[in-house]
This record gives C-alpha cells, sequence and structure tokens, in this order.
C-alpha cells in the first residue's frame, strides 16, 4: 500500500489542502500509515499531480500564502478504486495498516464487498493461528554459551500468550462485526440503522472502531 492510494482516498471523500492531509494522516491515517511526514505528503502530491490522478485550483489568502485545493481526478479515482479491489494479502501481525485502510475506505464499496474483506482476513488468521499457536519454541543454545535461557524462556512465554490472546480478541471481533452487517442486511428493504435495536447499533459501532483505534 502506497501513500498514493491513501491521499487519493482522502481526497475522494473531501478537497483538501496539503496541510489538511497531513493533519488527517497524523489524527485518523496514523493507523493506517504511521510517521507521515510534511515532505512526503507534499511530495507525493506533486507526483500525483503528474501522473494526472489530482488536481488543485489556487485559494488566495489575503495576508498570508494562497493555498492549493487538491481534488481527484477520474483517472485518480481509477487508481485508488484498483488497489482497494486488489487482492488483500494480510501479514503475520494483527496490527494490519493495509487492513485497517482498507477497512476504513469501505464506504466506496458495498456490504459484500467489506464481508468478502473481513472473511478473508478471519481465514488468514485462523490459519495462522492453526499453523504457529503450538509451534515448537525450544531454543537451542550450544554449551557454555553465557545466555540467560531461563529469564528469556519467561519472556518468551509472556509474549507469546500475550500475542495469542490479542490475536484470538481479533479473530473474534472480526467475526463479530462480519456478523452484525450481515444481520444488518437482513433487515427489511427501507429499515435504517437507526430502527435497529441500540443494543446492536452499539456494538456495530464499537465492533467498527476496533479498526480505526490502537486496542
Amino acid at each position: 500500500m502506497k501513500l498514493e492510494h491513501l491521499l487519493l482516498g482522502v481526497l475522494l471523500m473531501r478537497r483538501r489542502t496539503g496541510y489538511d492531509l497531513k493533519r488527517f494522516m497524523d489524527l485518523q491515517g496514523v493507523f493506517m500509515r504511521p510517521r507521515t511526514q510534511m515532505s512526503q505528503v507534499y511530495r507525493s502530491l506533486v507526483q500525483m499531480a503528474q501522473k494526472g490522478w489530482v488536481t488543485y485550483e489556487v485559494s488566495s489568502r489575503p495576508g498570508a500564502q494562497d493555498a492549493k485545493i487538491y481534488r481527484t481526478t477520474q483517472a485518480g479515482r481509477d487508481e485508488f478504486m484498483a488497489w482497494l479491489d486488489s487482492a488483500y494479502h494480510p501479514t503475520v501481525s494483527p496490527l494490519n495498516f493495509e487492513f485497517r485502510a482498507r477497512v476504513f475506505f469501505s464506504g466506496f464499496r458495498d456490504d459484500e464487498w467489506l464481508i468478502a474483506l473481513l472473511n478473508a482476513e478471519i481465514e488468514a488468521r485462523q490459519r495462522q493461528i492453526a499453523k504457529y499457536r503450538f509451534r515448537d519454541r525450544t531454543i537451542e543454545l550450544d554449551p557454555g554459551v553465557d545466555f540467560n535461557l531461563d529469564q528469556t524462556n519467561l519472556v518468551e512465554d509472556f509474549q507469546h500468550e500475550s500475542g495469542a490472546a490479542a490475536m484470538d480478541l481479533h479473530v473474534e471481533r472480526t467475526i463479530e462485526l462480519r456478523d452484525l452487517i450481515e444481520s444488518r442486511r437482513a433487515r427489511p428493504a427501507g429499515a435504517t440503522a437507526t430502527e435497529a435495536s441500540s443494543g446492536e447499533a452499539k456494538r456495530l459501532t464499537n465492533s467498527a472502531r476496533q479498526f480505526a483505534t490502537p486496542q
């Protein structure tokens, strides 16, 4: 996932200045791509303009530097959608920035698309658990090596248990989110989210927020 794809998606939602984009990356985009610098944002904007993915208009500001307000072109939209619809490949860590980004931009696609993405994440994590949860974690040392094996085993066991608990929770919450979306689809035609039970609406909101904020 490239920074350009995140910026294109954000600009598809609303026109913004380079400063606005940097602010977004600092507050929301940080969970999709950490430590984005202002210079990287502006460099990407220049490159995207050269490719015809974005265009801008200059807004005059009396007493201040004029601002360029960027928007996505049709070519930029096509590029963004091509990335959004491309094959998703989960990483080993459940803290997957691309997954968070795709979930955030799922508003550009329908429920069926989002459910397919969630299923891909769930199935990948379940395969990962089956492959690694009970692996041989024995630490081998040559005789005479000055190494505190008891201490390392203690730390590794603690980290393994913590990681397993985090992964299990991630899978559980992703399944819950998928099921909530599916139940929302099953409501009668014309029904709105406000017509759902308050408990369902609250659970849906909390599940969605899992993918936008650190746990």
